[in-house]
């Protein structure tokens, strides 16, 4: 497997790191889709059956090729990786049950913002200096969140949209530490290696989440059927393409191409549900979007 390459060199990234890259996208429009037809289970009972069934369709695989490289992983691996799973399995309840309350074009919108709290976070904890183009872009962001949460409140589509554009942003922040975890993680540890305990421990934080709730996990098959599709789609290969491809990129590019998700998926939820956002949210995501290009073109 070849090394890793500089950060700031992306036309050193191997070609065949985008394909996997390109693969993993095209399925990420598809993840609110599926979660709104698996409505009728609890949400935490979708995010038990997402997160476990993806780390048993990857478990065989990881144990015939990676077995050795399992286990070698040190106590310090193994322990980053419990929390980078803790944090993906928590973003996962939170996205899954943001659209529940929330439209999709809104949830997907605000769950896509993990480059503004990467930003951030560089900030408060790698004391990284932020420029005022970033300053800016942030509260710019804030300003285009607050838009969405107005117009969502106003058109009345959905009671508790203020609740659902909440969850969708604490997920975001969860997935931007889980992201920077994985990066700093995948640098010397093999890609299934790190996939399997991180995915299995995902599902464990999903099922004891659901076991303290008392939320049930029995659910009808098309529900599981439709689980069983966003772990092989949207997780596995979605997902699974971003933490192949952490190693070779900076998190916060992959974050800029996460922006990708909402789009799809707000055109999907248009043709398949009528889901119409109104121009207001409409002018707060673009707001949004724009803010976290404006990052990423500081960062590339």
């Amino acid at each position: 497997m070849a090394g890793p390459v500089a950060r700031d060199r992306l036309g050193a990234v191997p070609p065949h790191v985008w394909v996997v890259l390109a693969v993993g996208l095209a399925t990420f429009g598809s993840s609110a889709i599926l979660v709104r037809y698996a409505s009728e289970a609890p949400g935490l009972a979708v995010a038990v059956w997402r997160t476990g069934l993806a780390a048993v369709l990857v478990a065989p695989l990881a144990l015939a090729r990676s077995g050795p490289a399992l286990r070698r992983l040190s106590g310090r691996e193994l322990g980053l990786i419990g929390v980078a799973g803790v944090l993906l399995g928590l973003h996962f309840i939170g996205y899954i049950e943001s659209l529940y309350h929330t439209s999709v074009a809104s949830s997907s919108v605000l769950v896509t913002t993990s480059p503004l709290f990467i930003a951030a976070l560089g900030y408060a904890f790698l004391k990284e200096r932020l420029s005022a183009r970033t300053v800016v872009a942030i509260a710019t962001a804030v300003l285009g969140g607050a838009l969405i949460g107005l117009a969502d409140a106003r058109a009345g589509a959905f009671p508790r949209a203020a609740f659902g554009n909440v969850l969708a942003l604490g997920a975001a922040l969860l997935f931007s530490v889980y992201l920077l975890i994985g990066r700093a993680v995948r640098q010397r540890t093999d890609f299934l290696a790190y996939l399997f305990p991180l995915y299995a421990v995902a599902a464990a934080t999903c099922v004891a989440a659901a076991v303290t709730r008392g939320v049930p996990l029995v659910q009808p098959w098309p529900v599981l059927a439709l689980c069983f599709l966003m772990a092989l789609g949207p997780q596995l290969v979605g997902h699974g393409s971003f933490n192949y491809a952490v190693r070779y990129l900076p998190a916060a590019l992959l974050g800029l191409l996460s922006l990708i998700e909402p789009v799809v998926a707000s055109l999907l939820a248009l043709v398949l549900f009528g889901e119409r956002p109104p121009p207001l949210a409409l002018l707060g995501m673009a707001v949004v979007l724009l803010s976290i290009a404006v990052v990423f073109w500081r960062r590339r």
